[in-house]
């Protein structure tokens, strides 16, 4: 029997030269069942290596036939994919390993913002060097040299091309639309974005890849690429997390459950549970911090790396002195149960 770590069945687009720009997987699958694996293997010849397989008509076909009752709505989508003017592609990933080819990486981010996996629970290193730069236009995505013969071509029939964003990631709502989640700008959650159910995503809010919220949230600032943020914790409006990407190094940030980072604030480090970061203090690992007593006296001074990950704890500012202080924080975190309703 055939095992294998992950399987993609989808449309992509190709620029003229025949690279993949970009693939829509409608429903990805996470380790599919041994038959539904074996019987796709026996269909391609599959050798037991990561495979990306471009499928004209008799494939697909082919594959249709060797899937009835085993997976009749794999074979469903086969018969389905065989009448697109689209080229279909077909990926089989034996083990996670770091994405060599556009199809793969784009399964790596359909498995996110499925849900099927929890933001570093893929391989995705390199990614950035895997996929290329594309405009992303009311046309669909487009080689940035086709690009301007497009536009042409678009004018001469009376009608304007536009171009949304030029990126490597798409947005995540052109292919994925989880369930449960309300997204003010969909243009600021990339593909790649674990969005928990009952999160709310605002206006200001963004969502990088291989980041996003485990569950209910109200998200009004900025989650960076690689950063989680807990059940039930809030992000303020115009505030930051310290990416991977950003200058956070190796450090995985994340935000533990019931906490609140405050408007214009942020922070450099992870956060345990029931934490709250005061309106417009950032936090970086270096930090340094006058621990307090439960008396407001100072017992210590530490940097703020020295509690990274501990839980209720304040963050504030001294408005006289301008010293940033921590001490235990006695508040509980509640979340507005109206605001975060999604249906």
């Amino acid at each position: 029997m055939t095992t294998l770590y992950s399987l993609g069945l989808g449309l992509g687009t190709q620029n003229n030269n025949g690279d993949w720009l970009e693939v829509f997987y409608p429903h990805p699958l996470l380790n599919p069942a041994a038959d539904t694996a074996s019987a796709i293997a026996d269909a391609i010849g599959f050798d037991g290596n990561n495979t990306t397989l471009a499928l004209d008509g008799d494939l697909l076909a082919k594959l249709a036939t060797a899937l009835q009752g085993v997976d009749d709505a794999l074979a469903s989508l086969c018969e389905t994919l065989g009448g697109s003017e689209r080229p279909a592609v077909l990926v089989l990933l034996t083990n996670d390993v770091a994405p060599t080819t556009v199809p793969e990486a784009y399964l790596k981010l359909h498995l996110l913002s499925h849900r099927l996996v929890k933001p570093h629970g893929t391989d995705i290193a390199g990614i950035f060097g895997v996929l290329p730069n594309v405009a992303w236009t009311s046309e669909g995505a487009i080689d940035l040299n086709e690009l301007a013969d497009r536009q042409l071509r678009a004018r001469m029939k009376g009608q304007t091309l536009s171009v949304d964003c030029v990126d490597k990631f798409p947005k995540m709502t052109d292919y994925v639309v989880p369930a449960g989640v309300r997204i003010a700008d969909t243009a600021r959650v990339r593909l790649g974005a674990h969005i928990g159910t009952g999160t709310t995503v605002m206006h200001e809010g963004f969502v990088n890849f291989n980041a996003g919220t485990l569950g209910t949230s109200m998200i009004e600032g900025r989650i960076s690429a690689g950063v989680t943020v807990g059940e039930g914790s809030d992000l303020g409006g115009g505030c930051s997390t310290m990416g991977t990407l950003s200058g956070g190094g190796k450090v995985v940030i994340s935000i533990g459950k019931e906490s609140l980072i405050g408007a214009n604030a942020g922070t450099g480090i992870p956060l345990g549970d029931r934490c709250i970061v005061e309106s417009g203090l950032y936090i970086t690992a270096g930090t340094k911090l006058n621990l307090l007593d439960d008396q407001n006296q100072v017992v210590e001074v530490v940097k703020a790396r020295d509690l990274a990950g501990k839980s209720d704890l304040l963050f504030r500012r001294n408005s006289t002195t301008g010293a940033v202080e921590c001490k235990t924080n006695k508040s509980a975190i509640a979340l507005n149960e109206e605001l975060h309703k999604n249906n």
